[in-house]
């Protein structure tokens, strides 16, 4: 039978090579999105635990609810991953590049390990939806006039946002037409 010490080597050297295998020549820092992943399941216990122990019950979102957190979260997740004003977020972990659209900087991740790993996280609108979701979900339960506040604020953002590229596109057929 192995000693403790030596299982632990075992399954570290086994963990290594499966994640060399993974990444060839790549630097995915798999390690740490394990780590954001621990995080991400950390926080939902947490939340499940202080909604079972404070006796909160799990609300029935409407449909009108469902859209108006959809519509928060993909706006959220643009503001937080594009938008220039929340750059100072994301500095440490990633590069200016330029912009991409309208109040959208395009970043690239620097750094290894868990560094790139959170870089990735904070400049991918897709990544941090689950988080910004989830987060919405756990103000529902804990403040949900609040949330809905603020998923009302942001989703009539996310409106107005649409309807500026709406009128981009239209002011610019109807130059062309000229």
């Amino acid at each position: 039978m192995k000693s403790p010490t030596a299982l632990r080597s075992s399954l570290h050297e086994r963990l290594h090579h499966e994640a060399r295998a993974y990444a060839g020549d790549a630097d995915r820092p798999l390690a740490a999105y394990t780590g954001l992943m621990g995080a991400f399941a950390a926080t939902v216990a947490g939340v499940s635990v202080a909604a079972g122990v404070s006796g909160r019950e799990l609300p029935d979102p409407r449909p009108w609810d469902v859209a108006l957190s959809a519509l928060a979260t993909h706006q959220l997740g643009r503001l937080l991953a594009k938008d220039p004003v929340t750059s100072p977020l994301r500095a440490p972990f990633t590069r200016f590049e330029g912009t991409t659209g309208p109040a959208e900087l395009k970043e690239e991740v620097r750094g290894t390990g868990a560094r790139k790993a959170i870089g990735e996280l904070l400049s991918c609108p897709f990544c941090t939806g689950l988080w910004i979701a989830t987060g919405i979900t756990a103000g529902t339960l804990f403040a949900p006039r609040a949330t809905r506040l603020a998923t009302a604020t942001l989703s009539a953002l996310a409106a107005a946002d649409f309807l500026q590229f709406a009128r981009t596109a239209l002011q610019r057929a109807a130059d062309e037409t000229r």
